[in-house]
């Protein structure tokens, strides 16, 4: 693990040590940074034969797919000033046979990302359950790193949840209370603090595309994203970005933006597989998806290039 740990520096203590507050906690200038969600390797054959639950032997696509994204974001120039992926990241589910597998491929393919581009793993409910334990929550920690933390990069405040205690912790209550401690805490900082923004990524959306809509596996039960968009909205967070829809939706609640980003892996609807570029000014958040086709023929367009060029 030592090892490991040395090729992708992983959150730990509940942050990460390339963004420390210190160094990053004052706005410099506009950047951007790359969303993708959901390379879920092994979902495709799975989704291909019909069998969710016990298919997924076969992920040579997704593999292929997640090597395109990640020499589009190596040839992006400027670099982006990190790689964030909101969860799915394998398909097997913990305690199932192909998953040590599926996680040693992801992780062969995303060492070749360029050093200089940091990796930021959100836990899905692929990687450590839809009811997670304290045992699946551990294992996952030991691969990626904490499961919910903070950082900052150039004075813009950034949280990542684990949106999948807030779905069902029927088996780990103690562990969704500390999050929601630790939550608590972190939104109060957002509050007093000068932060340029807040931003949150988690998987699960709290919406797919109207606060108002009813629950369903793919957003949170209604009383508890009511809860969260308010905390929310009171703490000044300007957009939440999450995966596991597997196509591209969102919508607004007051003034808090829900990104909902399609998949690099399998298409569950009419999208490509993709990224998304996220661009951040002074003033506000721009960004676009992307699908990896073009991100690699072309890079980023004119359009989004000009506002990272703004001072």
């Amino acid at each position: 693990m030592a090892e490991e740990r040395d090729v992708f520096p992983r959150a730990r203590g509940r942050t990460l040590s390339a963004f420390r507050e210190d160094d990053e906690g004052q706005w410099k200038a506009p950047f951007y940074f790359i969303q993708g969600a959901d390379p879920q390797f092994g979902l495709m054959k799975a989704w291909a034969i019909g069998d969710c639950d016990n298919g997924g032997d076969e992920w040579g696509e997704e593999i292929k797919l997640t090597e395109q994204a990640v020499q589009a974001i190596n040839q992006l120039n400027p670099k982006p000033k990190f790689f964030v992926l909101c969860g799915d990241l394998i398909h097997g589910m913990p305690g199932t046979q192909w998953r040590k597998d599926q996680e040693q491929d992801l992780k062969n393919v995303l060492k070749n990302i360029d050093q200089d581009i940091s990796l930021v793993f959100v836990s899905g409910n692929h990687d450590i359950g839809n009811v997670p334990t304290p045992e699946t929550i551990d294992d996952y920690c030991k691969h990626w790193g904490d499961d919910y933390f903070s950082f900052w990069v150039g004075g813009v405040f950034f949280l990542v949840l684990n949106s999948q205690l807030y779905f069902d912790s029927s088996k780990c209550p103690e562990l969704k209370q500390a999050q929601d401690e630790w939550l608590d805490a972190q939104l109060a900082v957002a509050e007093k603090q000068t932060c340029k923004h807040v931003i949150v990524f988690q998987h699960i959306p709290l919406f797919l595309q109207n606060p108002d809509e009813d629950h369903d596996y793919f957003n949170l039960e209604k009383s508890v994203r009511q809860e969260l968009m308010e905390k929310f909205h009171k703490a000044g967070i300007k957009a939440v970005f999450s995966g596991h829809y597997h196509r591209n939706a969102g919508g607004s609640y007051k003034e808090l933006e829900m990104v909902v980003s399609s998949a690099i892996g399998c298409q569950l609807g009419e999208d490509t597989h993709g990224l998304r570029v996220v661009i951040v000014t002074a003033e506000k958040i721009v960004h676009r998806y992307c699908s990896l086709n073009d991100l690699s023929s072309q890079g980023i367009e004119k359009e989004l290039m000009d506002l990272i060029k703004q001072n």
